[in-house]
């Protein structure tokens, strides 16, 4: 079965030019000795039967390939003799929602070649190609300047989320801080956002600064590491950023969950002053509707008004006392 390509092609000089028979392409490529020269596939949810032809003329690593199959890795940089394999966590934030989605990017940087493969419909990879077939500069340092821009791309879109939550979690804290009433679920929510947020960002902060300072870096010295250095403090502000989002939510959830606990005992102590100046009229009356001929006042003309008064005033007494008591 052949394998679900989405896009090849052969750069040479900066520009593309279409590609003839893979196995063709890659043994001329690699005889021409250029390191700026590569072929550049691009790949959607391929299954194992599907990316055979790829594994076979690319000469893929077995593991890395169980990994493109089989998906849902987590974000990582490995090396395999003369083979990069990244996996990447692309994300897309929902203004109507403000949920945060995420997708799956994976790129195989080896001699002359790079393989791009992504999961579902959530990857930046088209605009990513169509963007450094503009820049010939860029095509000329070769198939590690598509895993730059790759990467480059990934983390600005981590930095445009940032964004989006810096100013979910100020609206929440403002409102919950204001003394206004809102739905514990909307903290937790976000909450759980940020830790989608943080699985994609976390595990990619050790592999990239290795890509950029490590001696078994294969990226080579110069412009690229450069490069590279800038994308990783842009990945290291978004995780400081995404550490501090977690524990400030958990600081907001705590206060918000203290606010209504002292809102349920303010609420407990009104109830509790009304039912006891209820209590006191309805004892009294309580007793004089028992019926029995001998009581005080029961044949006293001025007994029914008496009782009435001593119920207000009572009623009263126990209303200042707890207005005073701050009860109400």
């Amino acid at each position: 079965m052949a394998c679900v390509i989405v896009d090849r092609a052969v750069y040479e000089d900066g520009h593309r030019r279409d590609c003839g028979d893979l196995s063709e392409e890659l043994e001329r490529l690699r005889a021409s000795g250029d390191p700026s020269c590569f072929l550049w596939i691009g790949v959607k949810d391929p299954s194992e039967d599907e990316f055979d032809e790829v594994e076979t003329e690319m000469g893929l690593h077995q593991l890395a390939v169980e990994d493109v199959v089989h998906g849902r890795q987590r974000p990582k940089v490995e090396l395999y003799d003369d083979t990069v394999f990244v996996v990447l966590k692309p994300l897309r934030y929902i203004d109507r929602t403000s949920d945060i989605e995420t997708g799956e990017v994976m790129v195989i940087v080896g001699d002359h070649f790079v393989v791009t493969v992504r999961r579902g419909e959530l990857t930046p990879l088209a605009s990513i190609r169509a963007d450094i077939e503009a820049d010939p500069e860029a095509l000329r340092l070769g198939p590690l300047a598509v895993l730059h821009r790759v990467l480059d791309r990934v983390v600005d879109d981590y930095l445009v989320i940032d964004a989006e939550v810096a100013t979910d979690l100020e609206e929440i804290e403002s409102q919950v801080f204001s003394g206004d009433r809102m739905d514990t679920g909307v903290i937790y929510r976000l909450k759980r956002e940020v830790l989608e947020f943080r699985r994609a960002v976390v595990p990619l902060a050790e592999p990239l600064r290795m890509l950029h300072t490590s001696p078994r870096s294969p990226i080579p010295e110069g412009e690229l590491r450069l490069l590279l250095r800038d994308v990783a403090d842009h990945l290291h502000t978004v995780l400081d950023h995404v550490e501090s989002y977690d524990r400030l939510l958990s600081d907001i959830l705590g206060a918000h969950l203290a606010q209504i606990s002292v809102r349920q005992n303010a609420d407990m102590r009104k109830i509790s002053a009304w039912v006891a100046m209820a209590a006191v009229p309805t004892m009294v009356a309580g007793i004089y509707g028992m019926n029995f001929d001998r009581m005080p006042e029961l044949h006293w003309q001025y007994g029914y008004p008496l009782v009435l008064i001593l119920m207000g005033a009572a009623c009263l007494t126990l209303f200042r006392m707890f207005k005073r008591a701050g009860w109400l």
